[in-house]
């Protein structure tokens, strides 16, 4: 029978191709296009997906949009900061539990920020496409892969049975849970067994809400007989998500006359809101052992999934997004080894595994349906919050074993407060530049710098900036002694911050400042120095 497929003659080539085009492959594709990589992005779907998904941020998430110059304030009609408390209830709407949601976070921005996704993946997209290295290819199919000694070659498939290749020396899957780049890489997945049915509704709201329920504006109902979260979904929209009852089924639930009937209770209906979705989702934990073979990677769902009660789905993946984004544009340049890229999956995994960790105890406190259980429950929060009981503080988990030193900083996130260099005051990654950072606590220590530590640091691109009390060239003033604390909490004098803003490790002391950057020079699978 002859072939019918039409093929395009013409292989498209790249440094990087990246499958699937949700908010993690667009981060990815815009990191490696802004850093001159050619990049083919494969999508199959031909249009956006018009609906939300993801509600939630943190203020890690919001660096890294500042670093793409779309920081959270700049875009308020598509980006709510969160300043409020977030409260657990019991069914009689009695108080469990308040986490503090207000203020900044250790990376300069708000803590929490609820944000409408289709929007922020729009600005997203329309940077994308701004770029000339990147193709965006709508309505293809990666369907196959060979790989090469130096490439791995997708072939492709459109919905009208057109075919094409791609030949790249990196292939990324983000193409999510059904991930096809994982299955060529054929890894195992570690699968905590965790499953929990909720009927997410995403809603556009007509008018303001009435204050005396939603107050704070983001709460959870621990209540056995239905299991409610209700929380904005960015300027102008709620998200409400009840669990699944084990008389209900998934079917019966994912009903809009269903959606409406839960609603009701909450003084919502057609007059008060537009529902923009409804749909039935099954909440899982899971991580893959392999994150990696050869030219083939996996970022975002394509790797784990979480339940969401700690907001930190979308979070993990676009994290995975800058971690191998940096990775992927030394190596692709010649300044380091591919196996860098080996660390990429141990330190990924390790983190993910805490958020996972943490959202399913969290889901464990609030998915409990037992009337009993869920008594026992409520008497033993509510007597820690009558005697002051405070919950501790959010954690911020270090990379697992990886491209860092093992001190007191290696694999920590970095933070940022507000500096100036005597010309501009704002945020210190917007003062400082993006890329890597040496940062000594005194410039005096640039004298510890050997000739051979300048130049690695220059090839990299990556910056020597110290504290001062006066600004100058490579000095910063740090305006609120946010980070003077933060090195003296580390015991350090200098911290090397990679790109991706966690840290390489920190010097405790100025003769081990040449250490860390021997260090990093091994690291990179470069030559060691004749002295070393």
């Amino acid at each position: 029978m002859p072939d019918e497929r039409v093929k395009d003659p013409t292989p498209l080539t790249a440094d990087v191709a990246v499958v699937g085009y949700g908010p993690v492959g667009r981060l990815l594709a815009l990191l490696l296009g802004r850093s001159g990589k050619r990049v083919v992005v494969v999508e199959r779907q031909p249009q956006a997906y018009p609906l939300p998904r993801a509600a939630h941020f943190d203020d890690e998430i919001g660096r890294i949009l500042q670093s793409v110059e779309v920081p959270p304030d700049s875009i308020p009609d598509v980006v709510a900061a969160y300043d409020d408390l977030y409260e657990w209830r019991a069914a009689d709407r009695q108080p469990l539990l308040r986490l503090d949601w207000r203020g900044l976070g250790p990376s300069g921005w708000h803590v929490s920020h609820f944000f409408h996704q289709p929007s922020l993946e729009g600005i997203l997209d329309a940077q994308v496409q701004a770029l000339d290295n990147v193709d965006v290819l709508r309505g293809w199919t990666a369907v196959a892969h060979t790989d090469g000694p130096d490439t791995v070659s997708l072939e492709l498939r459109s919905a009208t049975n057109e075919w094409r290749s791609v030949a790249a020396r990196y292939v990324v899957g983000c193409d999510g849970a059904n991930s096809v780049v994982r299955s060529w890489i054929g890894s195992e997945v570690t699968d905590l067994g965790y499953f929990h049915d909720w009927l997410v509704i995403d809603l556009l709201m007509h008018g303001p809400l009435n204050e005396s329920v939603f107050s704070p504006p983001a709460w959870q109902l621990c209540d056995p007989a239905r299991p409610t979260t209700l929380v904005p979904g960015g300027p102008g929209r709620r998200r409400f998500e009840f669990m699944r009852l084990p008389t209900e089924t998934a079917e019966e639930l994912n009903d809009e006359a269903v959606a409406w009937r839960l609603l009701g209770p909450w003084g919502i209906g057609p007059e008060q809101a537009k529902l923009e979705r409804h749909a039935v989702y099954t909440f899982q934990a899971r991580w893959c052992d392999t994150w990696r073979k050869g030219r083939l990677l996996l970022a975002g769902d394509s790797a784990h999934l979480m339940p969401p009660f700690a907001g930190q789905g979308m979070c993990s993946g676009m994290r995975d997004a800058v971690a191998l984004a940096w990775r992927l544009d030394l190596i692709l340049d010649g300044r380091a080894d591919d196996t860098v890229l080996d660390s990429y999956g141990s330190e990924r995994a390790e983190h993910v595994r805490h958020f996972i960790e943490a959202s399913m105890a969290l889901g464990e406190v609030i998915c409990l349906s037992n009337p009993a259980a869920a008594a026992e429950r409520d008497r033993a929060m509510q007597a820690d919050l009558a005697a002051g009981v405070e919950p501790p503080p959010r954690p911020l988990p270090r990379l697992g074993p990886g491209f860092h030193r093992d001190d007191t900083g290696g694999g920590l996130l970095s933070i940022q407060a507000e500096v100036t260099n005597g010309q501009w005051t704002a945020l210190f990654d917007d003062v400082v530049g993006p890329g890597g950072v040496l940062l000594l606590a005194d410039p005096g220590l640039r004298d510890q710098l050997r000739p051979e530590d300048t130049a690695l640091l220059d090839d990299l691109g990556w910056q020597v900036v110290a504290l001062a009390a006066e600004p100058a060239a490579g000095q910063i003033v740090d305006i609120t002694g946010a980070y003077a604390a933060w090195l003296a909490g580390l015991d350090a004098v200098a911290v090397l911050i990679r790109p991706d803003l966690y840290l390489y490790g920190a010097a405790t002391d100025p003769a081990d400042v040449t250490g860390l950057l021997g260090h990093l020079h091994a690291a990179l699978g470069r030559p060691a120095a004749a002295d070393r």
